[in-house]
């Protein structure tokens, strides 16, 4: 602000009568009612193009944009509302004496309310088949550039962006006799350059995956980061009570509902996502699945040939941990295993959906939470998303870990070849051991045809120690790992991790490879008869 403008002095303002509004939007889903509320309080309509069209076909009076500029739209309709005439309409300030003096002057008209939505860039982004050209065209340039403009000028301006907003703002108008309060106003614009915000992020989104002049591999990953997510969620606090928190983003609730059940907590939701990205390994199964997760880590897994046989067991691989964990399911839960979940506290149980008398069942413990998720959408948030992670000063991002190889069969480098039952044994144990945290060891034992975790070591320092551990956590619960399966989410550096699951009765081992002594290892495997499978990929998860 100029030295002048602060000197001079302002006029407060609170109710402004609407007596110009301009309509400009590609969604015309409600426009119908606001224009009539519009007109029925005095307030001239002015419009551009499809809008225009629409609003007479519906019987309004309205004004063309090139009535209030004396210029038409050009190129293809590139240039409609880019004209000092508008855009001094909307930004001139109405308790400034010397901004009003120079409207006159200029015979620049105020435009008390502008109600603009956006090109469908995203939509059409996201459409099969759409062309680059078509995608362009999508970027709107005119409606982004009035709504800063309007929204800057808040205190004389309102600024409507969705049709969302109609309902509330027609009763605010029919209150206020055909004015708008600054509340209203205000909220209005802090929703407007949260749109703009994030329309110019997924712009920004879509030409930094362009590889015009880039390679691919530069294109991944953005020059610079930009968030704009809604918040979705208000947590009663953080991962501590001390700590403050709020989940950010729609799409979870697009893809988890949550049914039933106190609010989900901050660890609720780290357990949900962990949960989730494990089933999301089974999704093709042509087997029932069950896990169940402790601390973002699972402590049993089990295939079964119904959904409670999968779970009982998934509970018996571990029985100690699921009390107060999380349940996960890749079928429907049925009202058998809902009494058998009765039995104990489970937090959170996760389910594609629960038949009516297992949600009955469920509901009688209070302090649980039930959840459904689809599927198919975790799938495409997984590998559309990228992982973003905060570090002190800074933020990391990386892609999804998706893939389960490098290589496209699983062979054993070793003379002992696997079985067909053993492969998908390792396959198994393999798809888990993406999911624990490293050093990441997990054992699967085939049981009735069927695999099913039997120790599972994580978190620790030394590779050895996970193997110790997730042995020693298999004695506990009274499970013999002879002729099990193991699998290491990084190669063995030296060949006594492996020699500690042999020892435990490994038969099949399932790693990266990569190692300088990944030779040393392989010569003990053989020595001791055991087949030895390296992927090519790693799978830390820190």
């Amino acid at each position: 602000m100029s030295h002048s403008q602060s000197a001079e002095k302002e006029l407060p303002i609170d109710l402004v009568p609407i007596k110009r509004a301009l309509l400009s939007v590609f969604d015309k889903t409600g426009l119908a009612d606001l224009a009539k509320t519009l007109t029925q309080h005095g307030v001239d309509l002015y419009s551009t193009g499809g809008t225009e069209r629409y609003l007479k076909e519906k019987g309004f009076t309205v004004h063309t944009v090139e009535e209030l500029t004396g210029f038409p739209e050009v190129f293809d309709g590139r240039l409609k509302t880019l004209h000092p005439l508008v855009h001094g309409g909307l930004l001139y300030r109405r308790e400034l004496a010397s901004h009003v003096s120079q409207a006159e002057e200029h015979e620049i008209s105020a435009i008390d309310m502008l109600i603009v939505n956006l090109y469908p860039f995203e939509e059409t982004v996201a459409k099969p088949g759409a062309t680059q050209g078509e995608i362009i065209e999508q970027i709107d340039i005119g409606g982004p550039a009035m709504l800063r403009s309007a929204a800057k000028n808040f205190r004389g301006v309102a600024i409507v962006t969705s049709p969302n907003q109609y309902a509330g703002l027609i009763d605010s108008i029919e209150k206020n006799s055909g004015a708008t309060s600054l509340a209203d106003r205000f909220q209005l614009a802090n929703d407007a350059f949260a749109l703009v915000a994030g329309y110019d992020k997924a712009i920004s989104d879509y030409f930094a995956q362009l590889t015009i002049g880039t390679s691919a591999a530069d294109a991944k990953l953005p020059s610079e980061l930009t968030i704009t997510l809604p918040k979705a969620l208000g947590l009663r606090y953080g991962e501590n009570p001390q700590q403050n928190g709020a989940l950010y983003g729609a799409d979870f609730t697009q893809i988890f509902q949550h049914v039933w059940g106190k609010e989900l907590s901050y660890n609720n939701l780290l357990d949900i996502s962990a949960a989730a990205g494990l089933i999301a390994e089974f999704a093709h199964s042509t087997n029932a699945v069950a896990a169940v997760i402790k601390h973002t880590n699972p402590c049993g897994v089990a295939e079964g040939r119904d959904i409670l046989e999968a779970f009982e067991r998934a509970f018996k691989a571990d029985p100690e941990s699921p009390f107060g964990g999380i349940t996960i399911l890749n079928r429907p839960c049925t009202v058998a295993l809902a009494e058998r979940l009765n039995t104990f506290f489970s937090e959170v149980v996760l389910a594609p959906s629960f038949d009516a008398d297992a949600l009955e069942a469920l509901k009688k413990k209070k302090d649980r939470r039930l959840v459904t998720f689809d599927m198919a959408k975790i799938i495409g948030a997984r590998s559309s998303s990228m992982e973003i992670r905060s570090i002190i000063g800074g933020i990391l991002m990386q892609e999804p870990d998706i893939a389960l190889y490098a290589n496209t069969k699983l062979e054993s480098v070793t003379s002992r070849k696997l079985t067909t039952e053993e492969i998908g044994g390792l396959e198994f144990a393999w798809k888990v051991c993406k999911h624990v945290k490293s050093n990441a060891i997990v054992y699967a034992v085939i049981e009735d045809g069927l695999p099913v975790t039997a120790g599972i070591g994580c978190g620790q320092t030394s590779r050895v120690e996970s193997s110790r551990l997730a042995v020693e956590r298999a004695k506990q619960f009274g499970h013999s790992l002879r002729n099990s399966l193991v699998a290491s989410d990084a190669f063995f550096p030296f060949a006594d991790g492996l020699l500690e699951a042999i020892h435990a009765g490994a038969i099949a081992a399932i790693e990266p490879g990569g190692s300088v002594r990944d030779a040393e290892v392989i010569v003990a495997a053989e020595e001791h008869n055991v087949s030895l499978v390296m992927t090519g990929m790693r799978h830390f998860k820190h």
